[in-house]
Parts: structure tokens; sequence; C-alpha cells
């Protein structure tokens, strides 16, 4: 009778080990849900942009740099390029642009991630730019280069390493210690997304060098602002 005592209580002590063990296992990670998905308006140029280049309800604009007021949203009859979309070529100064959600904090941690139809030309590279809850705009180490059509890509938030950006003259800023990289930033109350190519364009008629964005989503987790 002891033995099977003995017995049973090991069995309950396994199994309550095994589900204990079984709780602390991480679960599944979600993907995170579509934020925004943003096309800019169709049938007219705009240059300088405004509010009125974007689709989505709510969303606002914010330009940085030198050529900050140069930015084109523009309509391209020709194939490959046919269609409306942000143009950084009448940018003859560094330019920089972001999509605000001044309502909500954008949650970009986990599995969150960006993607867009984008073409660039000459030795341009598109960034991604995102403003942080401390006020900081911040870029990508990682970018999209040129090619000679559209193409949809993913960057994965997670993967991305961070340097700090001069609003002002578009510059990257150097962390303490002349370290690389910024320590990972808090991504979980970005308040702007956006891109930049770091370099002035060519200007109108000039096909050497400039960054097209079609359209960009963003995947994360939505939170209000109090």
């Amino acid at each position: 009778m002891k033995k099977s005592v003995i017995g049973l209580g090991l069995a309950f002590s396994l199994i309550a080990g095994g589900l204990a063990v079984a709780q602390m296992q991480p679960g599944p990670v979600a993907r995170p849900p579509l934020i925004f998905h943003e096309g800019f308006s169709d049938g007219f140029n705009e240059d300088p942009v405004t509010v009125k280049s974007l689709e989505t309800k709510g969303l606002q604009i914010a330009t940085y740099g030198p050529g900050k007021d140069l930015w084109s949203k523009t309509w391209h009859p020709k194939a490959p390029m046919v269609g409306s979309f942000m143009w950084t070529g009448a940018c003859t100064q560094v330019c920089g642009m972001t999509l605000v959600t001044p309502n909500d904090y954008m949650d970009l941690r986990g599995l969150a991630k960006v993607t867009w139809r984008t073409a660039e030309t000459g030795l341009h590279q598109l960034h991604l730019l995102i403003k942080t809850g401390d006020g900081k705009l911040l870029i990508s180490d990682q970018s999209v280069a040129a090619t000679s059509d559209w193409q949809v890509s993913d960057l994965v938030i997670a993967d991305l390493r961070w340097r700090e950006v001069d609003t002002k003259n578009m510059n990257d800023l150097n962390p303490p210690g002349n370290g690389p990289w910024l320590p990972p930033p808090d991504l979980s109350k970005v308040t702007e997304i956006g891109f930049t190519d770091m370099m002035p364009g060519t200007g109108h008629g000039v096909q050497a060098g400039s960054s097209r964005v079609d359209w960009i989503e963003v995947y994360g987790v939505k939170t209000p602002r109090k």
C-alpha cells in the first residue's frame, strides 16, 4: 500500500512538473494586423505634397531636411512607372517624409514589418524612417536598392538597426561613443513612419537618380495616444 501511495505521488509530481514546463514554453507568436495601407491619391500631381496626396483618412504628412518642401507626388504615363507615386527626384536637396498617426501610437515590436512597392534609380537606396515616442527620428540600416522595375519587398522591424537623424539637415548622428548603431530603441510608441534615400534628387526630366514609393503597408499594433 505504501509503495502504491509513493508511486501515485511520483506520478502526480511528474504530471505537475510537465504542466509547469509546458506553461513556460513560448507559444506561437501572432502576426500583427495591418495598421494602414497608403497608396497615395491618383489623378493629379502635387508639388509640394500636402495631406491631399494621401488616401488614408486620419493620416498626416511630415517632411524633413533642407529639401522638405520639394517632395513631389507625381503621376507617370509611361511604362514601367505608370501611375501615381511619391518621388524624390524633385528633392534637389536631401529630404525625408513620414506618415503620422496623430491619434494613435504604432507598436512595432514582435513581427511588425513594412511592405512597400518601390523603384529606385541610379545609386539611390530607400531607407525606413521612424519617429519614436521620445521625439527622435531614426533611420534604418537596411534599405531597398535600385531596380529596373517596381519591386515589392518587406522590412522586418525587429531585424533593423538604427541611427538618429538630424531632422533639419538629414544627417545621421553618431551614437554615444561613436558606435555604428544605437541601442535597440523603444518601438512600442512609434508616432511616424516613412522613408528617405539620404541623397539629392536629380530634378524633373533627368533620370539619373531618384526614389519612388507606389504604396506602403505598416503591420503592427495600434494603441490610442493619451
